[in-house]
């Protein structure tokens, strides 16, 4: 989304245009003050706590069955239900972790301590203080969300992206170690990351907590919906899990074909349709922006599939469904971080973009360097969060269409001339603070967890296949 914030978002750059000169002159007489509780209890818009409820449901398909379904798919038959089996849990435990610390972690203020452009605080654990009276601030001014829905949809974000990570080393990790490691990582990457990026006290403090704002929000960095946050900060962790866990056995002499395209499509398609809720319902409203963010997911991911299966036509001389579920992947992640910035022409050329970028990795880089990501975890969702994170930095510009970007750390002041080049060199920083952040702590988690509990299960249960060695059943019963 533009920014998510504890407790409310920024405005739209177009509404602080026309609003600035006020807020200016009130600034001058005195703090701005937020409403009460009773004047924000009188700002909630059914229409927008309607389509919020929705999107938190759609994010959460794309979890399970979604991505499920779609890398279940992808692995043998022996492995299916482990796969299954990990997503559904993963979403289970974030889901509780979230509500236990993550939402004060990732979107509550840090106060006075020196980390608090790095994390929250501790002032919502178990949801302290929130409930059906309490709200958050939407983009426009004076428009309110109940504070439990801005929850709900903030803790799929928190399920699903620890979900991605599985993929790279699916069909050689152990059930509980991986659980434990996914609480870590949760905890010391993703909750920190989401707090850089997207945390800032709201529009109604603007004047007296202008400086109390995550890092890369406050360094000016653009992700509508999740290219550091969810993309790249899963995909690099996958890489470092995989690298550390090692290869498959058999990885590069055996075969390891897909055991079912039919429920990768399926899972694909599902995580197309979500995808609507991940990316238009990152606006916080129902309005205009929304209808940009859900056409730009629309045309992008539908240039990147066609794009992935002319790049096979050109290199194999047959496009696969594989592919092409590939490259809609490929595109819907791309999009993301500029879903909200972009206009549809040049949504459609983004995605057309990425899935060139994304195949090559997936099938020269990978191949090159022998790493055994086994779902392409980072060939697609880290490399085309990169692309589309940096790219963001261009399709946002309003010369191209874009809605341009206000820097809100700096309210109240006219919104300014877009720099195009200062943009995209904000963006590549935020993309290797999150690189950096994520991949090296992750080492230390995997290594941390491998030498207390073993992440590697015996080569004999590996063999075997983990739906029998660690779950004790089998996908199919013939």
């Amino acid at each position: 989304m533009i920014r998510k914030l504890a407790g409310g978002a920024g405005a739209l750059g177009a509404w602080l245009a026309t609003t600035s000169t006020a807020l200016a002159q009130e600034a001058a007489a005195g703090p701005i003050k937020a409403p009460t509780a009773e004047q924000m209890a009188g700002m909630v818009n059914k229409g927008d706590t309607a389509w919020m409820l929705v999107s938190a449901v759609l994010v959460l398909m794309m979890s399970v069955p979604a991505l499920a379904l779609f890398y279940g798919g992808l692995v043998r038959t022996k492995n299916m239900l482990s796969v299954l089996m990990q997503v559904f849990m993963i979403v289970s435990i974030a889901a509780l972790v979230w509500v236990g610390w993550g939402y004060s972690m990732a979107f509550t203020s840090g106060g006075d301590s020196a980390l608090a452009p790095f994390v929250g605080g501790f002032s919502k654990v178990f949801l302290t203080g929130v409930s059906a009276s309490t709200y958050a601030a939407t983009f426009s001014n004076n428009v309110y969300l109940p504070e439990f829905v801005f929850v709900v949809f903030q803790m799929t974000f928190a399920c699903i992206t620890p979900a991605l990570i599985v993929g790279a080393f699916a069909e050689r990790v152990k059930f509980w170690p991986l659980m434990l490691f996914m609480v870590l990582w949760l905890t010391i990457v993703y909750f920190p990351i989401a707090h850089m990026v997207w945390y800032w006290a709201g529009p109604d403090f603007l004047v007296d907590a202008k400086t109390d704002v995550g890092y890369l929000w406050g360094m000016g960095a653009l992700d509508f919906a999740g290219g550091t946050v969810v993309h790249i900060n899963a995909g690099i962790a996958g890489l470092v899990g995989c690298l550390m866990i090692g290869k498959r056995i058999g990885f590069g002499r055996e075969a390891t074909p897909p055991h079912s395209l039919t429920m990768t499509m399926i899972g694909a398609s599902l995580l197309w349709v979500g995808w609507f809720g991940f990316n238009a319902g990152s606006n916080l409203e129902a309005n205009g922006v929304t209808a940009v963010a859900f056409i730009n997911t629309f045309v992008a991911t539908a240039a990147a599939a066609l794009s992935w299966a002319v790049v096979e036509q050109i290199h194999h001389k047959k496009p696969s469904m594989l592919g092409a579920a590939t490259g809609a992947v490929a595109g819907l992640v791309a999009i993301t971080p500029a879903s909200g910035f972009a206009a549809p022409v040049t949504s459609i050329v983004l995605g057309l973009l990425v899935s060139p970028v994304c195949y090559f990795f997936v099938s020269y880089v990978k191949n090159k360097l022998k790493y055994d990501d086994t779902l392409d975890v980072f060939g697609v969702h880290c490399v085309g969060g990169i692309f589309g994170a940096i790219a963001t930095g261009v399709v946002a510009d309003p010369a191209l269409g874009g809605q341009g970007f206000f820097d809100y750390t700096v309210f109240p002041a006219a919104v300014g001339s877009y720099d195009m080049a200062t943009q995209v060199l904000t963006q590549v920083k935020a993309v290797a603070i999150t690189l950096i952040w994520s991949g090296g702590v992750s080492a230390v988690l995997f290594y941390i967890v491998d030498k207390l509990f073993g992440l590697r299960p015996s080569e004999e249960a590996e063999r075997e296949g983990l739906d029998l060695t660690e779950h004790g059943e089998r996908a199919y019963n013939y």
